[in-house]
């Protein structure tokens, strides 16, 4: 339901609005209380939003940190590529050549990686990611294993960092909020909604001021959904570092080799 915000939206505002009457349905049923009840109930409302929020707060922090996540493996992915192009330029120009064009290759899948859904175009672009690294690694094997040199361990060890940038970044996307704490927070607001419906003191059922909370605690789950959804919504993390990257490597020379002063680290 996350991946589809304005359905996770009204499914949990209408949840919400239902507990509210559900609410002040018993309420009507158990009739009028006493003073000493509803001070109890009101202690025990109290507590319960506090609860409530202080759940909200913590899934907001994590769904924040995740995505603060994403978008420094997105960063150190382009500062992979971009030294491995560099140091490419120390190998024989043939093979430095070649492994340029790869990573030219390697660098457009993996922008197609963040910007396409998931699906076909998502497996075609992790696909073709997997394969551009598994030709560039082939063309470096044989190298390597002739002339085991500073410069080619450099390059071997280049490949390996742009693997391992793409594997925490993959893994960065798989990290998500659990199902289980949805389940918890959306439970907790529904009881926090019953509780408030049931001790109202004029217990009407339809009445607006039983949709401002509802509403609220909604608004607040959709904001936490649409940070943790790496790749749908209205916050999500652009590749701004790898198209930056690809956009100066299409400027650079055909030889590869660098002109002016070196680029800054991309953050």
């Amino acid at each position: 339901m996350t991946h589809h915000e304005f359905l996770f939206f009204a499914g949990v505002l209408l949840t919400l609005w239902l507990a509210a009457q559900a609410g002040i349905y018993a309420r009507r049923r158990r009739g009028k209380l006493e003073q000493d009840d509803l001070a109890d109930l009101a202690m025990v409302v109290t507590a319960s939003l506090t609860l409530l929020g202080l759940i909200v707060g913590f899934s907001f922090s994590m769904a924040v940190t995740r995505y603060n996540q994403r978008k420094d493996c997105e960063a150190a992915e382009a500062n992979a590529i971009r030294t491995q192009y560099r140091r490419a330029n120390l190998l024989p120009l043939e093979e430095g050549t070649n492994v340029r064009e790869l990573l030219k290759s390697y660098l457009a899948s993996r922008v197609q990686f963040y910007l396409v859904d998931e699906g076909a175009e998502l497996e075609r672009a992790e696909a073709r990611s997997e394969q551009t690294m598994t030709d560039l690694w082939s063309l470096l094997q044989p190298r390597a294993a002739a002339q085991q040199t500073a410069i080619v361990a450099m390059a071997v060890s280049g490949v390996n960092d742009i693997w391992n940038a793409e594997g925490l970044a993959q893994a960065a996307w798989f990290n998500r909020i659990p199902a289980a704490s949805w389940i918890l927070m959306v439970s907790v607001a529904a009881c926090c909604n019953f509780l408030v419906g049931f001790i109202a003191r004029r217990p009407e059922p339809l009445r607006k001021r039983f949709l401002v909370l509802p509403l609220l605690v909604s608004l607040s789950f959709v904001l936490i959904a649409d940070i943790d959804n790496p790749r749908k919504g209205a916050i999500v993390v652009h590749p701004r570092n790898l198209e930056r990257l690809a956009a100066s490597l299409q400027k650079a020379p055909v030889s590869g080799q660098p002109s002016g002063q070196p680029e800054a680290k991309l953050k």
